[in-house]
């Protein structure tokens, strides 16, 4: 095996359903391989969190266009936890916008075409040099279709609804793990049948299950798979 530094950079996507742990995973593969870690779930429940903030009318095309003519996403290192977070206008999100409020919105507003090609175009501009490992939902079929590596995660459900729970739980313990899953189960839908770029799997992308996977399992399975890219 080539040092990873003289291997080829080549673009990593990981889709797949909620809750499956995309974001982690493809954060603990670009902090391996060294690659920029672009979390484009972020991006949505950014410009939903900016939605909710300003009361846009998701039914007015005219809101939501002058709406992301005033928002500015970027990711900034934060040397804290040695993480890449969001920052909204200038702000840093990354906390705010993991709280139900934007998690039961997010999909609907993620499924405006005027925003999906806001965000479109903003990641495959951070991804034109290569080197990077995007997650979301439709990375590997609407953004990067050009991957040289695709992976779809997937996982049982009532893993997703426990490991989603015991997230939540932390920040909010009062949290029904009943609403949790129905969260899940509405997110799932609207992912799966919204009329532009729903989520599903590309042709030619990798599946992984993860539901009786370690993290350190799941994560050492995924980098080979990248290592055999980057070495053509």
């Amino acid at each position: 095996m080539h040092d990873i530094a003289a291997m080829k950079k080549i673009i990593i996507t990981v889709d797949g359903w909620s809750s499956c742990g995309k974001s982690t995973m493809a954060r603990q593969m670009a902090k391996e391989l060294n690659y920029i870690f672009i979390d484009s779930g972020a991006m949505y429940r950014a410009i939903t969190l900016y939605f909710i903030r300003n009361q846009i009318d998701l039914a007015s095309k005219i809101s939501i266009n002058h709406a992301l003519g005033n928002i500015t996403l970027s990711f900034g290192f934060n040397p804290m936890n040695g993480n890449n977070e969001i920052f909204l206008n200038g702000e840093n999100v990354e906390a705010l916008i993991r709280d139900m409020s934007v998690a039961s919105k997010v999909s609907e507003v993620a499924a405006i075409k005027e925003v999906r090609d806001f965000a479109v175009a903003q990641q495959r501009l951070i991804g034109r040099n290569k080197g990077i490992v995007m997650d979301g939902r439709d990375i590997g079929t609407a953004v990067f279709p050009e991957a040289e590596l695709k992976i779809f995660m997937t996982a049982d459900v009532d893993v997703r609804v426990a490991r989603r729970y015991k997230e939540l739980v932390l920040t909010n313990p009062n949290i029904m793990i009943e609403a949790v899953k129905e969260n899940l189960e509405t997110r799932d839908y609207a992912d799966s049948n919204r009329e532009f770029s729903p989520l599903r799997k590309a042709d030619d992308a990798i599946v992984l299950d993860n539901s009786r996977l370690t993290a350190d399992e799941q994560l050492a399975l995924a980098l080979t798979w990248a290592k055999e890219c980057m070495n053509g």
